[in-house]
């Protein structure tokens, strides 16, 4: 009852008919539960497909993904997987329980993989940089632990009081925070896999089975470092599929100002978000789908694979349950659906509007309100965004079939 009336409010929208921006909404997708005709909330997954179609939420958590799997224990909930979004996946602990309840992420430090690809003559120089930055960054996130362990309980009233922290109810009042911080994750990100690739092979993953070959290679070296880290400090080292916002831009300037403009590596204004394939690449849903899910397994910290749709996929609900079962079943562990949600401020018409509203005829721009996915987050107006994320939204191709 609960699950269908939030659904159905935010359909609904705010007072005057808004797309609700906050919070984030996460639907979870289970076998037996919620997949198929007969499952007990059937219903309600139709339901979430139908609410996401006309307000760009819920995105979809898949419980059933062997690496969300692994922690699922039917009678303890405490094991059920759990995340905010895309970078805020914490579960595995090498320190206590394995759950997400009363944990966070602690710090992640992102990597810029096209400056390392772009500076190396070699595949093998490529890794040998790539080893020697992950290191730095293990080694810079560990001194921010540090950093935060000299505070005490008493600075963090309000989240011990809250219960936020696991057993931070028994700390003392001038405790040190170490041992409860250890609950918590330490990232290293990475941008720009496709351009990164483009510099090493002249091609990127969505468009070459070699690119992608060494694509996965390149993610799971940096994974099998963290989990080397986690054994041999006892800390929760995790690697992290990164959502750049703004370093999606700064990290592409960066190169550019050093290299100047290499195509396909620093000719447009932004790199491509962790191991997304590039926005502007034309691929179809399906593809795209099983393109980007192998790195789902790798990236422990978060991760998140979208489609992109051009009409109102309010009209076709069927489709939108193929491309999320599609996700499901390719071992996507966290996915969302990009679909255009517009409305007029005139009439209070929501849908897709193209060049005027249907309902009232108005074409002034001004009283169109667009709202978009960015990096995760619903924006109404991209002039309010980074110019490098707002080029990135203008050059996105849809993936229809």
């Amino acid at each position: 009852m609960v699950v269908k009336n939030m659904l159905l409010a935010t359909q609904k929208g705010l007072g005057n008919g808004e797309t609700p921006i906050f919070p984030i909404q996460i639907f979870k997708v289970k076998d037996g539960i919620n997949v198929k005709e007969g499952d007990m909330n059937y219903d309600l997954f139709r339901l979430s497909l139908e609410t996401t179609a006309k307000r760009l939420f819920p995105n979809y958590l898949f419980v059933d993904a062997p690496f969300n799997l692994q922690y699922y224990k039917e009678d303890d909930i405490e094991t059920h997987i759990a995340t905010m979004g895309c970078r805020t996946r914490v579960i595995g602990n090498v320190n206590g329980k394995e759950t997400p309840v009363g944990r966070g992420n602690l710090s992640f430090t992102s990597i810029n993989l096209p400056y390392l690809a772009v500076e190396s003559a070699t595949i093998e120089e490529f890794f040998e940089k790539l080893d020697k930055y992950v290191d730095l960054a293990s080694k810079q996130l560990y001194e921010r632990y540090i950093y935060q362990s000299t505070r005490t309980s008493e600075n963090f009233t309000f989240l011990i009081g809250q219960g936020v922290w696991w057993d931070g109810e028994k700390l003392s009042k001038n405790a040190m925070l170490d041992e409860i911080l250890k609950q918590g994750t330490l990232s290293v990100g990475y941008v720009g896999l496709a351009e990164a690739l483009v510099a090493l092979t002249g091609k990127h993953h969505g468009e070459s089975d070699e690119a992608q070959e060494l694509g996965l290679k390149i993610v799971a070296f940096m994974r099998d470092k963290m989990d080397a880290l986690t054994e041999k400090t006892g800390m929760n080292y995790t690697l992290l599929a990164t959502p750049a916002e703004s370093y999606a831009g700064k990290a592409l300037r960066i190169v550019r100002k050093k290299h100047g403009i290499i195509k396909g590596v620093t000719d447009k204004d932004w790199f491509t978000n962790s191991n997304h394939v590039p926005v502007e690449f034309k691929m179809n849903a399906i593809n795209k789908i099983k393109r980007e899910a192998p790195y789902h397994a790798l990236t422990n910290a978060g991760h998140i694979t979208y489609v992109e749709l051009a009409e109102d996929a309010a009209k076709n609900i069927d489709a939108l349950e193929t491309y999320c079962l599609a996700m499901k079943e390719n071992g996507v562990g966290y996915g969302s659906f990009n679909v255009p949600v517009d409305r007029c401020t005139e009439c209070g018409y929501s849908g897709v509007i193209y060049n005027e509203c249907p309902k009232c005829g108005t074409n002034e721009i001004h009283k169109i309100e667009r709202i978009r996915r960015i990096t995760g987050y619903l924006v109404g107006n991209l002039d309010q965004w980074n110019s490098s994320k707002a080029s990135e939204e203008k050059n996105r191709v849809k993936h229809g079939e």
